[in-house]
C-alpha cells in the first residue's frame, strides 16, 4: 500500500483475479505508520483492546479512529460495505463513503459522537452502505455509534454497530447501551450496577456476578444478582454487597480471570464448591470470562438453572461485553485512588467533630463536585468562643487543586485563631482579609481571593450575628411552636472577597429556639442554564418544606434542592436552636452474626425508657436493624449507631468504618437482598439518607415524633 494512506483517490475495486483479503488481515497489513495514528504496536492498550473486540466479533461492527476517523472493520462490516473492501481499511470515512457521508443522518452522528462523547442510536433505517450498482440491496438497519476512549478517558474515536434488524441485533443495540453506560461510571461500585443490571436482562440470566481482584493486598471481591431479586432506586443508593475472598479463592469468575481465559459449562454444578444459598446450587450452566484489561484483574458471569449451550454469537458478544466491563474497571480503580487522595487530603483539614451542646444541634456535609479527583477550597468550622458562644463559618478559596486546599486549611486556622481572640464578626473577617492579601503577595498572585461567612450565635440574646466577603447570603429557617415554617434569607452587607479589598459590616438578627440556621457554598445554589435567583428560590423553598429542622437532615434536602449535576464542590453547614435539650445515645456494634439482635434489644430498651411511642419504636427497630445489616455486609468492619431524640423528632444513623474487613457469619441466603429493607425505611421514616465519610459511610432516618 501506499505511504500517503487517506490520500489516494477511491479505488473502482479490487484487481480483477486477485484474492480478497479477510477484514483481519487487511487490518494487520496495513501501513498504519503511514497515517496520523502511527504504527499499530505503539496505539494506546485501550485501543488495541477495542480493535480485537471489533475483528473478533461476528456482528458487523467498525471504528473511527482519530480525527479523520480512520476506517477499521471486521468480515461481517466488509460484507455490509461491498466492493469498498478491502480499500477501505485505514482511510478516512468521509473519503469511502464521499457520496453518502454528508447526507442526513449519516456521516453527522459519527462527527457528533467522536466530538461530544454522547452516543447514538437509529432504528430500522435504511444506509447506503454499498455502492449503487453491485452494493447491498436496500435494507432496514439499526445502528449504534459509540465514543471509544483511551486509558486515560479521551475520546479517540467512535464504534459502529450495524446490523439488519432482527432479534439478534436487539443484543447488539443493548451492547451500545450499555457501552454508553458504562462510560458516564466513575467508581467500581457503579461499574458493578451496570454491569450486573446489563447482564441480567440482556442475557436473561437466572444467576450474574461480576469480580475484581482487591489491588495490592491480593485478594478478590465478587458482587452477585439472581432473577427476581429486588434492587430499587432505594437500593441503588448503597454500595452493591460485595463479598470478599483471598488470593487463591477458586470460584469460577475468579479462575477465569486469574488465568485469561474463558470458561463455558454446558450443564453440571459448576458453583458446587462455592455455593452459599440455594440460588448458587441451582445453576446448571455457566460461562466465566475474564475482563482482560491490562492493570485489574477481574470476570464476569452468566448462569441458568437449566442445561444451556453456548453459541458462538453469545461467547461473542459476552467477550465484547467484558471487554467494556474490563476497561471502565481499570477507569474506576484510577478514579478512586486518585479521589480517596484527594477527598483525604480534602477531608484531613476540615474537623474530625463538631461541637455538642445542650440546646444547639450541628450538622454539616461536603461533597466534592464532578471532578471528585481534585481537592477544592470549600471549608466550615463551628467552635465554642471563650464567651461560650458559638462561632460558625463556611467559606470557599478559589481554585479546585492541592494548593488550594493547602490554603484553605491555613484560613480556617487562621480564622479560629482570630476569633478566639476577638469573636467580633467583622473584625474577625479584617483581620483575615489581611492575611489572604499577605498570602497573595507571596505566591505572587492577584488571584487568591477568598469567600466566607462568619457568624456568633449568642443563646442568652438569643441572636446571631453574622459578617460576610462575597458569600451567598445564609438562610434561616423559622418554625414557632404555633405557626408554618419558613426559610429567609439574612440581609448581610455583601463585602468584596477576601484579598481584593474587603469592608467590614456586620447583621444582627433574631435567632430563637425552633430556629435552624443553613450556611452554604454557592455549588448547591448554582448551575448551568438555570439563573442564580432560581437556585436560591428552590432551595428557600426545600428547607421550609423540610418535616422538620434537624440539621442533618436539612444538609440533606440543601444539597439536593436544586435539581442538576453541580460541577463545584457543595458544603453545607446547618445550626438547630432546640425547643428543649434533645437525648442522645450510642452503641459501638461489633462485626458479629448476633450484632443485628444485639442492636434491637439495645434500641428497644433504650427508647422505652425514654417513654417513645410503641409505633415510633416498632418502625426505629426495624430501621435500624436492615442498616445495621447493610453495614456489616458491605464495609465488613465494627459500625456504630446513634440515637438523638427531640420533643419533635428521633434521629438514628448507622456509622461504618471502611470496607476491607471480613464479617464471619453463619448464615448469608436471608441477607442476599436488601431492597426489601430500604423499601421499609423509606416507607416508615420521614426522611433519609447517607453521608460519605473520609473512610466508610454514614446512614441515617429520621421519625418524627407524635405530641405528647
Amino acid at each position: 500500500m501506499p505511504g500517503t494512506v487517506g490520500r489516494v483517490p477511491t479505488p473502482a475495486g479490487p484487481v480483477p483475479g486477485a484474492p480478497v483479503p479477510d477484514a483481519a488481515t487487511a487490518v494487520g497489513h496495513h501501513r498504519w505508520d503511514g497515517t496520523t495514528l502511527g504504527p499499530h504496536e505503539s496505539w494506546d492498550p485501550a485501543v488495541r483492546a477495542a480493535v480485537e473486540l471489533v475483528l473478533a466479533s461476528p456482528a458487523p461492527m467498525a471504528l473511527h479512529l482519530g480525527d479523520e476517523l480512520l476506517l477499521l472493520y471486521n468480515d461481517a462490516y466488509a460484507e455490509l460495505i461491498g466492493d469498498r473492501h478491502p480499500q477501505a481499511v485505514g482511510r478516512p470515512a468521509t473519503e469511502v463513503f464521499a457520496e453518502v457521508w454528508r447526507r442526513p443522518g449519516v456521516g453527522e452522528v459519527v462527527e457528533h459522537a467522536y466530538r461530544t462523547g454522547e452516543p447514538f442510536l437509529e432504528k430500522e433505517i435504511p444506509l447506503p452502505l454499498g455502492h449503487d450498482t453491485g452494493g447491498l440491496e436496500p435494507a432496514v438497519y439499526t445502528r449504534a455509534c459509540s465514543p471509544v476512549r483511551d486509558s486515560l478517558g479521551r475520546i479517540v474515536g467512535v464504534l459502529s454497530v450495524v446490523a439488519e434488524t432482527s432479534p439478534a441485533t436487539r443484543q447488539l443495540q443493548g451492547l451500545s447501551e450499555f457501552a454508553a453506560a458504562l462510560s458516564g461510571t466513575l467508581t467500581l461500585d457503579d461499574v458493578a450496577r451496570v454491569a450486573l443490571r446489563y447482564a441480567i436482562t440482556s442475557f436473561d440470566a437466572d444467576r450474574v456476578s461480576f469480580a475484581v481482584d482487591e489491588g495490592g493486598s491480593g485478594g478478590w471481591r465478587m458482587v452477585r444478582r439472581v432473577r427476581g431479586e429486588l434492587v430499587d432506586e432505594a437500593d441503588e443508593r448503597l454500595p452493591p454487597l460485595w463479598r470478599r475472598g483471598p488470593a487463591d479463592w477458586r470460584p469460577p469468575v475468579v479462575v477465569s480471570a486469574r488465568s485469561g481465559r474463558a470458561i463455558f459449562t454446558d450443564d453440571g454444578q459448576p458453583l458446587r464448591e462455592i455455593a452459599v444459598d440455594r440460588h448458587d446450587q441451582r445453576i446448571r450452566a455457566l460461562a466465566a470470562v475474564p475482563l482482560r484489561a491490562s492493570v485489574v484483574r477481574g470476570g464476569l458471569t452468566i448462569g441458568y438453572r437449566s442445561a444451556h449451550a453456548w453459541s458462538a454469537p453469545e461467547r461473542a458478544l459476552l467477550a465484547a461485553s467484558a471487554e467494556l466491563i474490563g476497561q471502565a474497571t481499570e477507569r474506576a480503580r484510577r478514579f478512586e485512588t486518585q479521589h480517596g487522595t484527594a477527598q483525604l487530603l480534602q477531608r484531613s483539614m476540615l474537623p474530625e467533630n463538631l461541637p455538642g451542646l445542650p440546646r444547639l444541634r450541628i450538622a454539616a456535609r461536603y461533597d466534592p463536585g464532578v471532578d471528585g479527583n481534585a481537592a477544592g477550597g470549600d471549608f466550615y468550622d463551628a467552635f465554642v468562643l471563650p464567651t461560650g458562644d458559638l462561632g460558625v463559618v463556611l467559606g470557599d478559596v478559589a481554585g479546585h487543586d492541592v494548593q488550594a486546599a493547602a490554603r484553605m486549611g491555613q484560613v480556617r486556622a487562621a480564622l479560629r485563631a482570630l476569633a478566639l481572640n476577638d469573636p467580633r464578626p467583622d473584625q474577625v473577617l479584617t483581620g483575615l482579609d489581611r492575611l489572604v492579601t499577605s498570602l497573595g503577595a507571596e505566591a505572587g498572585t492577584h488571584e487568591l481571593f477568598v469567600t466566607v461567612v462568619f457568624g456568633v450565635i449568642d443563646l442568652d440574646r438569643e441572636q446571631l450575628t453574622l459578617a460576610s466577603a462575597g458569600h451567598p447570603a445564609p438562610l434561616v429557617r423559622c418554625c414557632s411552636p404555633t405557626g408554618e415554617p419558613r426559610a429567609e434569607y439574612v440581609e448581610v452587607p455583601l463585602g468584596a472577597p477576601l484579598g481584593v479589598g474587603y469592608r467590614p459590616a456586620t447583621r444582627t438578627v433574631a435567632f430563637t429556639p425552633g430556629d435552624t440556621l443553613l450556611l452554604f457554598s454557592d455549588g448547591v445554589v448554582e448551575r448551568r442554564r438555570q439563573g442564580l435567583s432560581h437556585g436560591l428560590a428552590r432551595l428557600a423553598e426545600s428547607v421550609a418544606a423540610a418535616p422538620s429542622g434537624d440539621p442533618r437532615a436539612l444538609c440533606a434536602v440543601a444539597t439536593a434542592a436544586v435539581s442538576g449535576a453541580t460541577e463545584d464542590d457543595v458544603a453545607v453547614l446547618a445550626v438547630e436552636y432546640a425547643l428543649r435539650p434533645s437525648r442522645s445515645a450510642r452503641m459501638e456494634v461489633p462485626a458479629e452474626p448476633t450484632a443485628p439482635s444485639r442492636v434491637r434489644h439495645w434500641m428497644t430498651a433504650q427508647l422505652t425508657e425514654w417513654q417513645v411511642a410503641e409505633s415510633v419504636i416498632g418502625a426505629a427497630v426495624l430501621c435500624t436493624s436492615e442498616l445495621t445489616t447493610n453495614a456489616l455486609l458491605h464495609a465488613g468492619t465494627a459500625a456504630r449507631v446513634e440515637v438523638d431524640l427531640s420533643p419533635e423528632r428521633l434521629l438514628v444513623s448507622v456509622a461504618d468504618s471502611g470496607s476491607r474487613g471480613t464479617v464471619t457469619r453463619a448464615r448469608t441466603e436471608t441477607l442476599s437482598s436488601r431492597g426489601r429493607g430500604l423499601g421499609l425505611i423509606e416507607e416508615l421514616s420521614d426522611a433519609w439518607g447517607t453521608d460519605p465519610t473520609v473512610r466508610g459511610s454514614t446512614v441515617w432516618f429520621e421519625i418524627l415524633t407524635p405530641p405528647a
